[in-house]
C-alpha cells in the first residue's frame, strides 16, 4: 500500500464521499418512516388479497416488518446506484479511466509498484464502501428511534448487517477493479462490470417476484445480502464465505494480470 496514493484518493473523493454518505443516511432514514406510516395498512391489505403477497416481496424485502423494510431499502435501485459510486465508478475510473486519459503512466513512473498501487485503490474502495453502508444503518437506527419502532429492531444485529453489506459491495468493487486493470479503456471495463451487476440484480428481482425463477437467485451476488434474515436470525456463514471467495478470486486475478500487462501509448 502506498500512503501518497491513498491520501490522493481521499482528497480526490472527499466531496463525493460526503455527498454519498449524506444521501445514504437520508435514504436509510426513509425506510422506518415508510414502514411506520404505511406498513401496517399494507399488511392488512395483503392479508385480504393473498395473491398479492408474492408481488409485495421485492428482492427479499417488504414493507410489512421493519427488518423487511430495511431489506427493501438495501436492494432498491437508489441505494445500489449510490453505493455503486464507490463500488463501481471509483475502481473503474482509478485505473482504466486514468489509462484512457493518459495519466496512469505518470503515477506508475513514481516509486510505486503496480501491486502496491492496486492494493491502495482496493483499501480506499473498502474504506469508502464501509462508510457508505454505515451511513445507511445510522440513518435507519436514528429514524427508527424517532418513529418509535426501534423496539421492533434488534440493534445488536446492525453490525452484522453492516458486515454483510460491506462484503457484497467489496466483492463488486473487486470485480470492477479486476476489469479496470485488464483494459486500457473505460468502455470494455465498464461493460463487463455492469453486465455482471445488472444480470445479478435481474436474477435476484426475477426470482423474488416469480416463483418459477426462484432457483436462479443463488446465482446472483445480491442474493447473499439477506438484510431481513440477518436482522432476525443472524449472518449466514455460507453467505460470508461465498462473498469472500468472490473477492479473493477477483483480487488474485487482478494482482496476477496487472503487473504483466504492457501499457501501450494512449491514442
Amino acid at each position: 500500500m502506498n500512503l501518497a496514493v491513498f491520501r490522493h484518493s481521499l482528497r480526490q473523493n472527499r466531496v463525493r464521499l460526503i455527498v454519498v454518505v449524506a444521501a445514504l443516511a437520508v435514504w436509510g432514514a426513509l425506510m422506518p418512516i415508510i414502514y411506520a406510516t404505511f406498513g401496517v395498512t399494507m399488511r392488512e391489505l395483503i392479508e385480504q388479497i393473498p395473491l398479492m403477497e408474492q408481488f409485495a416481496n421485492f428482492g427479499g424485502g417488504n414493507m410489512f416488518t421493519l427488518s423487511g423494510s430495511i431489506a427493501l431499502g438495501f436492494i432498491h435501485p437508489i441505494a445500489i446506484a449510490l453505493l455503486a459510486v464507490f463500488a463501481i465508478a471509483f475502481p473503474l475510473n482509478s485505473v482504466a479511466g486514468e489509462r484512457q486519459r493518459g495519466t496512469l503512466e505518470n503515477v506508475l513512473a513514481r516509486p510505486v509498484s503496480r501491486r502496491s498501487f492496486y492494493t491502495t485503490l482496493l483499501v480506499a474502495a473498502v474504506l469508502f464502501i464501509s462508510l457508505a453502508v454505515a451511513a445507511v444503518l445510522v440513518g435507519t437506527a436514528v429514524s427508527a428511534a424517532a418513529m418509535n419502532v426501534i423496539d421492533e429492531l434488534e440493534v445488536a444485529k446492525l453490525p452484522l448487517l453492516w458486515i454483510n453489506g460491506v462484503l457484497l459491495y467489496v466483492a463488486i468493487a473487486a470485480i470492477a477493479l479486476a476489469a479496470s486493470v485488464t483494459f486500457d479503456r473505460l468502455g470494455p471495463a465498464a461493460g463487463i462490470t455492469l453486465a455482471v451487476v445488472l444480470i445479478a440484480y435481474f436474477l435476484q428481482i426475477l426470482g423474488s417476484l416469480w416463483p418459477d425463477a426462484e432457483p436462479l437467485q443463488p446465482y446472483s451476488l445480491f442474493y447473499y445480502l439477506k438484510a431481513d434474515e440477518v436482522l432476525t436470525t443472524g449472518l449466514p456463514p455460507f453467505d460470508v464465505a461465498l462473498l469472500l471467495a468472490v473477492t479473493v478470486v477477483a483480487v488474485a486475478y487482478a494482482l496476477w494480470i496487472f503487473p504483466r500487462r504492457d501499457l501501450a501509448s494512449p491514442a
